[in-house]
């Protein structure tokens, strides 16, 4: 058969990238909604704070024993298949909060949220580093991770008005609903290369044109290669990944689970309205996901070194983070919207590429199981750290004052970033290439 040309091709790689977007978006919808639905269900079910970080403690932990679960699985029964297992299992749980009765019924709906949703950055990481060349993938990671501030910027307007207008249930049945739709495409249009009947020789090579290690073999569809837990854990350039992740993941939790009910504690906000200071906010983080992997992705496109690219790019992003220390001498709403709005930029920023770091310095077979042990860490400090949330917004709440613990959680956020660098650049100082051959 005739391959397609490389118009057409590219035009379906960034096709994919659009699928990859969009299950994002969805994701986020998803994962977002109880965190803007929490002053309304707050009242409905008598959650304290300490109540909500329990519910938010058993998604991380989910979440990171699925990211553990699906980094392997993906590695073992491929993309196609594992976003299929992966946003039906989050799909149906995203509805099923809609029949919880008791605070411990919003718990198990997390949890099997977190198992499902766990999937989708190792699907997708994966995905990109099968189709993109690495000069191409910080940026189509930085487009597909936008999906995330898309997902933040649209439930603001969506889910305040479901819950408004048909109540808190519809909210959870509705966003749970378009994972469904998206999944109809996902099966008619995906692929993987070794297996796409139109994709040319010359295009497969441009696909791996810059992978020094893996030589490209068109038509060649091998078993694919399994690495260890143990044998990842015992190389250095892992541990740079799951301390990037382990640090910064959690903030950026923090920004989509709390930012709703610090605006309504602090500002008084009405959350059964459409929200225009945080689809501010979240417009904020799409232009620095994108612009993110734009920056690294120009300077190797410059020739700049990749190693040196990646950790330039995410210095400047964890020093944007900082500025948000100072919302505490902020009296202006607008001010405080600005400088949060800053430091979630520069956290998808510094996502989308962390998450390219894993397909730099690993061959695409392990991957996935690397974003899944990096993310599974980021997941595992996302259980903690709500812990300490909850107990300094009520510890401050009884004295009278909670907007000290907001403030003492903000100088948190914009400290941690320059720590994570440090620990990545100690473990993988030039991000070398491994090799298991």
């Amino acid at each position: 058969m005739k391959g397609m040309d490389s118009t057409t091709i590219g035009r379906y790689r960034w096709r994919i990238c659009a699928l990859l977007f969009f299950a994002t978006t969805i994701n986020y919808i998803d994962r977002q909604v109880i965190g803007l639905l929490k002053p309304t269900l707050s009242e409905s079910f008598h959650w304290t704070e300490t109540d909500f970080a329990h519910i938010m403690t058993a998604f991380s932990a989910a979440y990171a024993v699925g990211l553990l679960f699906f980094g392997r699985l993906v590695d073992k029964i491929g993309t196609k298949m594992g976003y299929i297992l992966s946003i039906v299992v989050w799909s149906i749980a995203a509805i099923l909060h809609a029949l919880a009765k008791t605070t411990l019924g919003f718990g198990f709906a997390r949890v099997f949220l977190g198992l499902g949703e766990s999937g989708n950055f190792p699907v997708a990481i994966k995905t990109v580093a099968e189709w993109f060349p690495k000069k191409e993938r910080a940026l189509a990671t930085g487009i597909f991770n936008s999906g995330a501030n898309i997902g933040a910027v649209l439930a603001p307007i969506v889910v305040p008005w479901l819950n408004g207008k048909y109540g808190w249930q519809q909210a959870f049945i509705w966003t749970g609903v378009i994972g469904f739709i998206w999944l109809i495409f996902w099966v008619i249009w995906y692929e993987i290369p070794a297996r796409h009947k139109q994709l040319t020789q010359a295009e497969y090579d441009y696909i791996h044109s810059d992978d020094v290690v893996e030589a490209p073999v068109k038509d060649v569809d091998p078993h694919p290669k399994s690495v260890s837990w143990r044998k990842l854990l015992s190389i250095r350039q892992t541990w740079a990944f799951v301390f990037g992740k382990l640090l910064t993941d959690p903030i950026w939790w923090f920004f989509l689970f709390w930012l709703p009910s610090y605006f309504a504690d602090t500002y008084h906000l009405d959350f059964t309205k459409p929200n225009p200071q945080l689809m501010l906010i979240y417009t904020a983080t799409t232009i620095g996901s994108i612009g993110g992997g734009y920056l690294s992705s120009f300077l190797i496109k410059k020739g700049w070194p990749v190693f040196k690219a990646r950790k330039t790019s995410m210095f400047i992003f964890a020093v944007a983070v900082t500025p948000i220390i100072f919302i505490q001498y902020a009296t202006n709403i607008w001010v405080v919207v600005g400088l949060i709005a800053l430091a979630a930029a520069a956290h998808q920023a510094w996502s989308a590429n962390i998450f390219t770091t894993a397909s730099d310095m690993f061959p695409k077979y392990a991957v996935s199981s690397v974003v899944g042990l990096g993310g599974m860490a980021g997941s595992v400090g996302g259980s903690f750290f709500p812990f300490i949330v909850g107990y300094l917004l009520d510890h401050y709440k009884l004295l009278g004052n909670i907007t000290i613990g907001y403030n003492i959680l903000f100088v948190i956020c914009g400290c941690i970033y320059l720590v994570a660098w440090l620990m990545m650049h100690i473990f993988a100082p030039k991000m070398e290439r491994v090799s298991f051959d």
